[in-house]
């Protein structure tokens, strides 16, 4: 264990117990600079990156099933599910930000700062469990990408995404804004797959946009309530609001009032825009599936694979179903750098514990793995698809215990100082943690019970 890293105190800092813990992912804290002159748009292209490693986790594999079932069987009626998730991830996200540009801690340092040990660890356990499920959803979302696009099989598929460890290493070695950069091109590709995908969808553009608009049908419809449910409750990913808490914090912003002020500003900013482009991916996927596959009958597709070997009779060209495994698989990859990510944030966080940081990302990436290629293995391309499914209702388990805590801290006055939640945003806040905690039990009795 590492001695504590104490700070000067300062006016936010009368609501822990200890001034501060050692610096959130050391290796790369406060390493990008800021410019301190020039214009606003030159300062929040600074701050440009965070965000779109948060928005990867809204866009990953695990999302696209209730995307395509939602599509195939309702069309274009559940856009403004997404719609919503959207909008309360956006806010969660910015909490998030702003707890570790305010008070230098992320989300797993101030939970053990402010929780007694039993309940820090047992907060830690539930949160390792959410990454190795996000992990392993994203491990399979890959696998299935290689198996789809050039016939690997499943087994090797998922053993050869233990090698993303090396690529991150390499990526932070050579700066933090490496491993930015990489995520963001990978985001692009998802984004020009789902742009021509749409094109030779050719949606009907007036119900598409009427599908943002709600509807009562989609709570007294019960089939459409519980796909709802599975969109809104898998939506936020309990590890994101802990990465992004940590990565902010990367920014050499000025340690003043001001200068935090600014660096909120700026990184809502960031994840506010790359949210929108999870949106759009998200959208993209659901209005896809009821454009080639509602609109043609074919109303119960849920599966990935199935979902890319329709896509090239349906729309007339091979291209769609390259073009869809080609975003799964840049998708997957994208997920599993963040999410190993996470990780390591995670236990540096709680447990105040580092290891190497090789060591700590190869550990990662084996917990998922390792029940990955035993299920592979054992039940083949039929387990993994349950196991994807597992993964989404573990996450679901662990959401509250992070949006919680979040909501909390940075509507405490004593921990926040000044930048304390205002009245209008704090109820908003609570109201959305109200709807995830109540939605994911539902989602939870529903899977178990219903």
């Amino acid at each position: 264990m590492q001695e504590e890293y104490v700070v000067s105190p300062s006016k936010t800092s009368r609501g822990w117990r200890r001034n501060a813990n050692q610096p959130s992912l050391p290796e790369v804290h406060r390493s990008l600079k800021i410019p301190k002159s020039g214009s606003g748009f030159r300062k929040f292209l600074a701050f440009v990156g965070p965000g779109y490693l948060v928005a990867v986790g809204y866009m990953d594999p695990g999302n696209w099933a209730t995307d395509l079932a939602g599509g195939s069987q309702f069309g274009y009626t559940l856009l403004s599910v997404i719609l919503l998730s959207n909008l309360m991830a956006i806010v969660l996200q910015g909490l998030a930000g702003k707890l570790g540009i305010v008070t230098g801690r992320d989300l797993a340092q101030a939970c053990r700062d402010h929780y007694s040990k039993p309940v820090s660890f047992g907060l830690w356990i539930l949160c390792e469990l959410a990454i190795a499920a996000c992990d392993l959803a994203e491990v399979i979302g890959a696998a299935i990408a290689l198996n789809l696009l050039f016939g690997i099989p499943l087994l090797y598929g998922v053993i050869l995404t233990a090698f993303d460890v090396l690529l991150i290493l390499f990526l932070q070695n050579k700066g933090f804004r490496y491993l930015e950069a990489f995520v963001i091109a990978l985001i692009a590709i998802i984004g020009i797959c789902f742009a021509a995908e749409l094109i030779l969808s050719q949606p009907a553009v007036g119900d598409m946009l009427k599908g943002f608009i709600p509807t009562s049908s989609i709570v007294t419809d019960s089939s459409k309530l519980y796909i709802a449910i599975g969109i809104l409750g898998a939506t936020v990913m309990p590890h994101n609001l802990y990465l992004h808490s940590s990565i902010v914090q990367t920014r050499q912003f000025e340690q003043t009032p001001l200068g935090k002020r600014q660096a909120i500003k700026y990184a809502t900013w960031d994840s506010t825009i790359a949210l929108f482009f999870a949106l759009f991916i998200n959208a993209a996927i659901l209005v896809i599936a009821g454009a080639a596959f509602h609109t043609t009958g074919h109303t119960e597709v849920a599966d990935i694979g199935e979902a890319y070997h329709l896509l090239a009779p349906l729309l007339g060209t091979t291209m769609a179903s390259i073009m869809f495994g080609v975003a799964l698989l840049a998708s997957g990859q994208n997920s599993t750098l963040t999410g190993t990510l996470a990780g390591q944030i995670v236990m540096e966080g709680f447990l105040n514990f580092r290891m190497p940081a090789w060591l700590r990302r190869l550990v990662t990436r084996l917990i998922a793995i390792i029940p990955a290629v035993i299920v592979t293995a054992l039940y083949g391309e039929k387990g993994t698809t349950d196991l994807l499914i597992l993964s989404q209702v573990i996450l679901s388990m662990q959401l509250s215990f992070a949006v919680v805590p979040l909501v909390q801290f940075t509507s405490s006055k004593k921990k926040m100082g000044e930048f304390v939640n205002r009245p209008w945003l704090k109820i908003t806040a609570w109201v959305i943690t109200a709807v995830i905690v109540v939605l994911n039990a539902y989602l939870l009795y529903s899977t178990f019970f219903g």
